[in-house]
């Protein structure tokens, strides 16, 4: 969720919750003023009641509502000591509602001469529940204009106040490290993005000047490893020619052998790793991947034969993509060759080519491979000594150049290795 999304969906919650409380505390202040003004002209129409009754005796004596709503009768005052105004709500049949409608309903004493007498009025009053419903409606617009107020607020102004952030956000998306594209700043009188576009190019400014720094390590340390390991293998082959050795002796030479033959196929892995990383392999074209994929099987023949293994590779598609014909290479002969390597013999190597997607397979003794972890860098399949741990890290790096991804499965006790073009 977007930042100003995630604001507005913040604020909306905020606002219902304070809305609620609004409108409830706004509901019960309403009806208190409601009710003090309905009083209020209550007591006012008793006063002039009582006044105009001391002149017309003909009022003291009302015992039923009429159309002007009150009634009078005499009482006996031993009753009412000490009786004070009574206000309280009531229900009264309304002829033009025809229903019962609430009203608000005063009771007091008065004296006249050296009588006692009740006056009650009464007078209409809002229904509560047509109160309540207009206010949560009222409460449910004003929420509806909020809402679309903050999100109006947030399209045109706090957009306008965040872009210097969305700005660097989308060139952050599209840096490449091995490009040294400086990022475009946009000004900005907000401290807080001023502090950040000072912290970013601070950074980047680093991480460049370190990855350049190992990047140049890197070659430099694989370019002078391969002279003295050349020299070194040289020289212990010549070792091999003295016939004067022992077989314990000829026995360690070979061992020293392999392992110096395993550094150098591990320096030339992790040179072309960071060719690959540096983007060093710049030259494309459209290349053929069916024929490129039949001359690896063609290479990998006498191997696969050794095995007692049958290869069988189904193509029904041309499919050319503009890729480095180098790295193409190295990608699908890494993913072949591991195949003939670890599948078993007399068993078959299946391969399938479609405009979508390479997929090959062989079978397996063992289980599932560790999917997560077979594409990292030394990770070895099985315990084979010739293994660098490299060749699956090599096809992975090689396919995120080309924008292809390579997945591994496992299913009916065999290995699958798929390459999705798209």
């Amino acid at each position: 969720m977007k930042l100003l999304n995630y604001t507005s969906t913040y604020f909306s919650i905020m606002l219902l919750g304070l809305l609620s409380i609004w409108a409830v505390i706004f509901y019960y202040a309403m009806f208190n003023e409601i009710y003090d003004s309905i009083d209020d002209g209550l007591e006012h129409r008793k006063m002039l009641l009582i006044a105009r009754a001391s002149e017309d005796l003909s009022l003291l004596n009302k015992p039923q509502y009429d159309e002007y709503l009150f009634t009078i009768k005499q009482v006996d005052y031993n009753n009412y000591r000490g009786f004070k105004d009574i206000y309280k709500d009531s229900l009264m049949y309304m002829v033009n509602e025809k229903d019962y409608e609430p009203v608000r309903l005063l009771e007091s004493i008065f004296k006249n001469n050296d009588d006692y007498y009740k006056i009650s009025l009464v007078t209409s009053m809002v229904e509560e529940d047509d109160q309540i419903n207009n206010l949560l409606k009222y409460t449910i617009i004003l929420y509806a204009v909020l809402v679309i107020s903050i999100l109006v607020l947030n399209n045109l102004f706090l957009r306008k106040v965040w872009k210097p952030f969305y700005v660097i956000l989308d060139q952050l998306k599209s840096y490449q490290l091995e490009k040294t594209a400086r990022i475009q700043y946009r000004s900005t009188k907000i401290e807080e993005f001023a502090l950040l576009n000072e912290s970013i190019e601070k950074l980047l400014t680093k991480t460049q000047q370190s990855y350049a720094n190992q990047k140049q390590f890197i070659e430099n340390a694989s370019h002078e490893l391969q002279t003295p390991l050349a020299i070194a293998i040289n020289k212990l082959e010549l070792l091999f020619e003295d016939e004067t050795l022992s077989e314990a002796q000829a026995t360690q030479l070979q061992q020293a052998m392999e392992n110096l033959e395993r550094l150098k196929r591990l320096n030339r892995s992790l040179l072309l790793i960071s060719k690959i990383e540096n983007d060093q392999f710049q030259a494309r074209e459209s290349v053929n991947l069916q024929a490129v994929i039949e001359k690896i099987i063609s290479d990998f023949s006498e191997m696969a034969e050794n095995k007692n293994q049958q290869v069988v590779f189904d193509t029904k598609h041309k499919t050319v993509r503009n890729i480095n014909p180098d790295l193409t290479y190295i990608l699908f002969s890494n993913l072949i060759k591991n195949a003939i390597f670890y599948g078993q013999s007399d068993r078959e190597i299946t391969m399938k080519l479609t405009a979508n997607n390479f997929i090959v397979s062989n079978y397996s003794s063992g289980d599932s491979l560790q999917n997560e972890d077979i594409f990292k860098r030394f990770h070895r399949i099985g315990n084979a000594a010739n293994s660098t741990g490299l060749g699956l890290s090599i096809s992975k790096s090689i396919a995120e150049k080309f924008g292809f991804t390579v997945k591994y499965h496992f299913q009916n006790q065999q290995h699958f290795f798929a390459v999705n073009f798209n």
